[in-house]
């Protein structure tokens, strides 16, 4: 069975939440990081310890919001805010310009997948990612159909 949905123009402001929510996740030791400058407090007792991490974290997140945010306004990046159709199937995700141009995606590019409660999102590094609102699928069927795809390719847990 291949799942075909309804055209989707992906919002800037989603890719740029869902952007840095990904980061967050795959960098989660940055914390650890902040954490142990915070400590270096009790080894010389200063309040420049926990000012400096607190300026390198902001800093840090900052690079990251510049570079979602230089993503959206790229040449390059241009396909991704651009109304597409997926063809979902077991073999792959099939991503369509219109009904000649498509590009398809093979399973083992992506490197994440989460279900929310309103999209399936499907990682494939940190600032490529595909956005798949439910309301751009036919029917529940579907829905349920590329579920059960992502679960059996162990990209979500049961």
């Amino acid at each position: 069975m291949i799942v075909k949905t309804k055209k989707y123009q992906l919002p800037t402001g989603t890719y740029m939440k869902l952007g840095f929510k990904n980061i967050l996740k795959e960098q989660w030791w940055v914390s650890l990081i902040f954490l142990a400058i915070c400590a270096g407090y009790f080894w010389i007792p200063s309040w420049w310890w926990p000012g400096g991490a607190v300026i390198a974290l902001v800093l840090y997140l900052l690079f990251w919001l510049i570079q979602f945010a230089g993503v959206t306004q790229l040449e390059q990046g241009k396909f991704m805010f651009e109304r597409l159709s997926y063809e979902i199937s077991s073999q792959q995700v099939l991503i369509k310009l219109n009904a000649k141009q498509g590009m398809p995606l093979k399973w083992e590019s992506i490197k994440r997948a989460e279900m929310g409660k309103d999209a399936f999102v499907l990682a494939m590094s940190k600032a490529q990612l595909i956005h798949l609102p439910f309301r751009i699928f036919n029917s529940q069927h579907e829905i349920k159909f590329t579920e059960t795809i992502l679960k059996r390719k162990g990209y979500i847990k049961e």
